[in-house]
């Protein structure tokens, strides 16, 4: 936790003393028209922007860098501010919080209407790729999936729901990250069998002695195990 005493407050700052940080990947447009908008009101930034203390008066914006960057093109000497802590999860809850970063679910503990929500997020997304997936082949498939034990989204590619690898998965990734809890000591499902590597089903084939399973193909080791 932060040292300093300021955290929670609204504070007028000079901007001289904020570091921009990553800044704002806004268009140049939209900037400039809000810098204007903001001249013409009497130049109050209502919305704060989002900034943590990184030594004796001295910061660093954490999240609505678009603020920051507005009221420097509008010319304006200070800033309203609130002073958050320092921490990483502040920082990417107030990023979140200004739509600056999108929010994340669990997918190993997510229920049926999280991620159908997800999902129903990607599809609306120009360029996601996604237009194509059927929405409730995709919620069911993956619902029903012991996603539970994935230690990556791999997975998802071999459901048949219409999300394959390389655009549609790197999406996925946008919006779920996966807790997985450990896998059980002896594994017969077949859903879950499939959606561990050819190289960890050898390694358990070993441990159960199955028969010349060097030279089971993943199917065939799937087969054995599942008995």
């Amino acid at each position: 936790m932060s040292a300093f005493t300021d955290i929670g407050n609204l504070m007028y700052l000079y901007l001289d003393d904020i570091d921009p940080g990553e800044g704002t990947d806004a268009p140049e447009f939209l900037i400039k028209a809000t810098a204007q908008q903001l001249k013409d009101a009497g130049g109050r930034n209502w919305l704060p922007t989002i900034v943590k203390e990184t030594s004796k008066d001295r910061y660093e914006v954490v999240g609505n860098a678009f603020v920051y960057a507005v009221v420097e093109a509008a010319g304006l000497e200070r800033v309203w501010c609130i002073i958050a802590d320092e921490s990483e999860a502040t920082a990417k809850l107030s990023q979140t919080l200004s739509r600056e970063a999108t929010p994340q679910i669990n997918l190993s503990t997510a229920s049926r209407d999280d991620i159908q929500a997800a999902l129903q997020y990607l599809i609306e997304q120009p360029g996601s790729g996604f237009t194509g997936v059927k929405l409730p082949v995709a919620t069911n498939r993956i619902d029903e999936a012991p996603r539970q034990y994935w230690k990556t989204l791999d997975p998802v590619t071999t459901l048949k729901c219409g999300i394959s690898k390389g655009k549609k998965l790197n999406a996925l990734k946008q919006v779920f990250y996966l807790t997985p809890q450990p896998l059980p000591d002896v594994i017969r499902d077949p859903a879950i069998l499939q959606s561990l590597t050819t190289q960890e089903l050898k390694k358990m084939a070993k441990q159960r002695g199955v028969a010349g399973y060097t030279k089971l193909k993943k199917s065939d080791l799937i087969a054995q195990l599942s008995l």
